[in-house]
């Protein structure tokens, strides 16, 4: 089949440092291409890919500017649908591309993978592209929240397993990783590891103007000093950190739709501690592979008992269920069908 992937404009793919959709799209591309697909990848300038690159964007906005272009979102998707009689699929990963999408009325279909989260701005959007897109929500807990629409599938986000060194001997201390605002919970994790006694060490994506924000006023004031802070570390530090960690602190507060972090804790060996919020559930196996815990009390308890947990467990987890190959197997089916067979 003759694919497109779009990524959105805002991180080269795959990503230096932050980039959770990226990373997906990446894999789903490159997976694509091995299973002998022709693939066009729309990403922003400094990509890579087994497919073929197109790059509307020479360079990456400003990071600190994600998603406040609107001019930027819509060269970068209009100069991908463009091309649309070319391809057989159109795979969307990016903010407003579909809307270009609705209007081919599915010559050639449009897939629409859902990343974020169902605000009412979103579901808006979506339910004006029902009938001329199809949706594939990354979890069951994100399709069930609005049921008002058709999917064609839930694929959940996969890795590549073997860029995540396993580790079986860990060191003292816990990790939080993930962007800074209050849904990811970063002044949540640092409470934590401080009434439960624990070394913490954060991975903090903190460069829009709300996240340095929120560091300043709610996360910074609660530091003890102690903590290790990084904001900006590459994929090779990031996994380091991970393997080595006892245990990662997902400290959510909203019903995330995934969480790749905590599929990257697990293939790391690494048990997570996280509240049974969105997909969490489906991801953790709790007491397996990690702790679904609400309240603060609830989760210093479980840094207690993350000794409890097998390493090998979490590793299987992800092997058996969250690999890159399973992602790409479930997009293929999935445009096999919307395309006809």
């Amino acid at each position: 089949m003759r694919i497109a992937e779009i990524a959105p404009p805002w991180v080269s793919v795959p990503p230096p440092s932050y980039g959770g959709i990226e990373l997906v799209v990446s894999l789903i591309a490159d997976g694509l291409v091995d299973r002998g697909h022709d693939v066009t990848l729309f990403a922003s300038g400094g990509s890579r890919t087994k497919g073929t690159l197109v790059s509307p964007l020479e360079a990456t906005p400003k990071l600190a500017e994600m998603g406040l272009s609107v001019t930027d979102d819509t060269i970068h998707t209009l100069s991908a649908y463009l091309h649309a009689g070319e391809f057989d699929v159109i795979h969307d990963h990016s903010g407003w591309g579909p809307a270009f999408g609705a209007i081919l009325n599915g010559k050639p279909p449009v897939v629409r993978t859902l990343h974020g989260p169902w605000s009412d701005e979103a579901r808006r959007f979506h339910h004006a592209l029902q009938g001329r897109v199809h949706l594939v929500a990354i979890s069951e807990s994100q399709a069930s929240i609005n049921r008002d629409l058709d999917y064609a599938g839930v694929v959940y986000n996969g890795l590549d397993i073997d860029v995540y060194p396993f580790r079986d001997d860990k060191e003292d201390f816990v990790l939080f990783l993930g962007r800074c605002n209050p849904e990811k919970g970063p002044d949540v994790a640092v409470e934590v590891a401080k009434r439960a006694g624990k070394h913490l060490k954060m991975v903090v994506k903190r460069a829009e103007p709300a996240e340095i924000r929120y560091w300043e006023h709610m996360v910074e004031p609660r530091l003890t000093g102690d903590e290790e802070i990084f904001f900006d570390v590459p994929h090779e530090e990031k996994v380091d950190l991970l393997s080595r960690a006892q245990g990662t602190l997902c400290t959510i507060q909203w019903a995330e739709p995934f969480g790749l972090v905590m599929t990257e804790s697990m293939a790391c060996g690494t048990p997570v501690i996280v509240p049974p919020m969105g997909a969490a559930p489906e991801l953790v196996v709790d007491g397996e592979t990690g702790y679904l815990r609400t309240g603060l009390d609830e989760m210093v308890e479980c840094v207690g008992r993350l000794g409890e947990i097998s390493p090998a467990a979490c590793r299987a987890r992800v092997a058996d269920n969250f690999t890159a190959e399973i992602m790409v197997s479930g997009y293929e089916k999935i445009f096999e069908q919307v395309a006809g067979g």
